[in-house]
């Protein structure tokens, strides 16, 4: 998977196929889990409303 940046925003357009992308995702989480990373989490795909301070140009949170 590639993900290409067109100016300062990524462009999603090689990314995988919705099955697989969850597919994924679902791992992912599953891998977090397994080391002790909660993983709080929506509909994969869904278009949620979520509210925070960003400091930066990608916000990862990881507490354990």
């Amino acid at each position: 998977m590639q993900i290409q940046a067109l100016g300062n925003r990524p462009s999603f357009t090689s990314a995988a196929n919705p099955e697989i992308a969850n597919e994924l995702y679902e791992y992912f989480k599953e891998k977090c889990n397994e080391e002790g990373i909660n993983v709080q989490s929506g509909e994969f795909g869904a278009h949620m409303k979520v509210e925070l301070l960003n400091d930066g140009p990608v916000t990862i949170i990881i507490e354990k």
